[in-house]
């Protein structure tokens, strides 16, 4: 099957109107534009995406650790992928790991920390 067959034209159509549009777009839209872009055109949108989650998490849900908590894992996700598209954009992968890590230690998640310093450990050293 076509890539393409899976993209709903319309989506992408309303997210690249909802970023042109004249008026600075909330957090909230940018992610879910991103969300949709990032499907087309992962390269471009990708560190957009990472970045606009953690704003998302810290600024709308810091009063809900579970929901920002989603959010910056959501973050991660999408700063893996692009490592995985370009292993030279390890500092996107480090910088969303830093802020799922602070997220973590607020909550006292100390299983889930040590994976999250582990990665951290790894990336900064350059491995895969």
């Amino acid at each position: 099957m076509n890539h393409s067959a899976n993209i709903n034209h319309d989506a992408v159509l309303r997210a690249r109107v909802a970023l042109l549009g004249s008026g600075k777009p909330s957090v909230r839209e940018r992610v879910a534009a991103y969300r949709v872009l990032a499907q087309v055109s992962p390269l471009a949108y990708l560190p957009l995406l990472s970045a606009a989650l953690w704003k998302y998490s810290r600024y709308e849900f810091a009063h809900q650790p579970e929901i920002a908590l989603a959010l910056r894992a959501e973050s991660v996700a999408a700063a893996r992928r692009m490592y995985a598209l370009e292993p030279g954009r390890g500092d996107l992968l480090l910088t969303a790991r830093t802020h799922h890590r602070e997220l973590l230690v607020l909550m006292d998640r100390q299983e889930e920390l040590r994976a999250v310093e582990e990665e951290i450990t790894r990336v900064a050293a350059g491995e895969r």
